[in-house]
């Protein structure tokens, strides 16, 4: 059957020129994620660092994760300070270190906390602006000033004790033994830019070793990061959406991809509920763009899916020849580079080269193709070619990728298209999924950039 719109076609030309190159850039995208590590994360802490610190009044061990006060304390500033050799990373739900109490000296006058870059080295941290520190000798916590604040128990020789950075809850908090002994809001005065973890002794034959994550922490962080995301989970599902919208957006979904018996399964499944699921057209759901040769994108994705490349062409120039009269285009270059991809997974080399060297030569020059095609073609050069660099062309979301280019494409045709763009791009719940990404992206900012990063796909993974 051919829903060709003839009229149309001229006009729609540059929109599905533009939807093609929309789709080449997202598997351009997929080959610069395939090379990079999304977590992001910034660097952490290793070692304390012996350039910033008070050395005349302590000793740092040569692995740099102890630190011993050798003087005598004479003054109040003759304190032996250390930071981290790095500021805590901000690209995280929680940053947290420890330190282990081997000898609380003459006086206990230990401390643990966070200071700013441009603190003075020769005071406890949280007795100056730029710091807050939790101190050993009297549980008292200091934040910017010299008096300290009722907080936590004392602690002594044998104690674990702890310093983190809550950036969802945007607060500092400290523990001992492995139970939190408190927190404070991260918004204090001055208390600006990277922060470094930092340990103080002040008195004869104090001595602490420091754990930056090199050894298992006394406190389960883990635990204590599953409870700060079940908290936001919970906040989450304060808000409920009605049983027929939460439908209507999923049935949408299915529908705009072209997963008919998934959705005929869904539509009966519904039906069978009590009370019966009933979509309105009032729930802002106009299901008349998305059903639009619903069968034909089934068994074109269905095709491509399986690898059947020639099948899908061959479709295609039956049913919507429009599609793929311009041999040069960005879905006939997608669809032609998966038929080199299928030939290379199976090991047909031989053909793929042929192939390559029959429909992917006229791409080469072309330069919004060309490292596309490199990376296609780099596929021959790997004994193993899913464990190199370009392997991300053989995973099934590569197919995917194509199959959505071929669906968009045919949902462009339809003459009764309201809105093109939206339309054929995104369903209504992937609309939603950015909207969120782009909330999240703004929460974050307001945090000052500081918190775990959003990845939609590491989440979905999650679930």
């Amino acid at each position: 059957m051919s829903t060709t719109n003839s009229n149309n076609g001229t006009n729609n030309h540059a929109s599905d020129r533009d939807l093609g190159l929309w789709f080449l850039e997202q598997s351009r995208l997929r080959s610069a994620r395939g090379r990079t590590d999304m977590d992001e994360d910034d660097d952490a802490p290793t070692e304390l660092n012996t350039i910033n610190s008070s050395g005349g009044f302590l000793v740092v061990s040569p692995d740099k994760l102890s630190a011993k006060y050798t003087s005598v304390n004479l003054h109040g500033h003759d304190v032996g300070v250390v930071q981290a050799n790095k500021p805590a990373p901000v690209k995280r739900l929680v940053y947290y270190f420890e330190i282990y109490v081997k000898d609380a000296g003459t006086k206990g006058q230990i401390a643990i906390g966070f200071t700013s870059e441009s603190f003075k080295m020769r005071r406890q941290p949280g007795w100056e602006a730029n710091s807050c520190g939790y101190h050993g000798d009297d549980g008292l916590l200091y934040r910017g000033h010299g008096r300290g604040e009722a907080f936590g128990p004392t602690y002594t020789s044998g104690d674990i004790v702890g310093g983190g950075i809550n950036y969802d809850s945007q607060e500092f908090f400290f523990t001992k033994n492995g139970a939190v002994v408190g927190t404070l809001p991260k918004d204090m005065k001055d208390m600006k830019g990277p922060l470094f973890p930092t340990i103080a002794v002040h008195s004869q034959n104090e001595e602490v070793h420091v754990n930056f994550g090199q050894q298992p922490f006394a406190f389960d962080l883990k635990e204590f990061e599953a409870q700060e995301r079940m908290k936001q989970q919970m906040s989450i599902e304060k808000f409920s959406l009605p049983t027929n919208v939460s439908h209507g957006i999923v049935r949408s979904y299915l529908l705009h991809y072209g997963y008919e018996d998934t959705l005929n399964s869904f539509d009966m499944a519904s039906k069978s509920t009590v009370p019966p699921v009933h979509i309105a057209q009032e729930n802002g759901f106009d299901e008349q763009d998305i059903v639009f040769a619903l069968n034909e994108r089934k068994t074109l994705r269905q095709l491509i899916r399986n690898g059947e490349i020639d099948s899908a062409l061959g479709k295609l120039r039956e049913w919507y020849p429009q599609i793929v009269q311009d041999d040069k285009s960005a879905t006939c270059f997608l669809l032609h580079c998966q038929k080199f991809i299928e030939l290379v997974r199976v090991g047909a080399l031989e053909e793929a080269v042929k192939y390559g060297r029959m429909e992917l030569a006229k791409f080469f020059g072309l330069p919004m193709f060309e490292d596309l095609v490199q990376h296609c073609v780099s596929l021959l050069a790997y004994e193993r070619p899913r464990e190199s660099s370009v392997g991300y062309l053989l995973e099934e979301s590569q197919r995917e990728v194509v199959a959505d280019t071929v669906n968009a494409m045919i949902l462009s045709t339809n003459p009764n298209l309201k809105d093109s763009s939206h339309s054929c791009l995104h369903s209504y719940l992937e609309r939603l999924l950015r909207q969120l990404t782009a909330c999240c992206l703004e929460r974050r900012l307001l945090s000052g950039d500081q918190g775990e990063v959003f990845h939609l796909q590491r989440v979905l993974k999650q679930l």
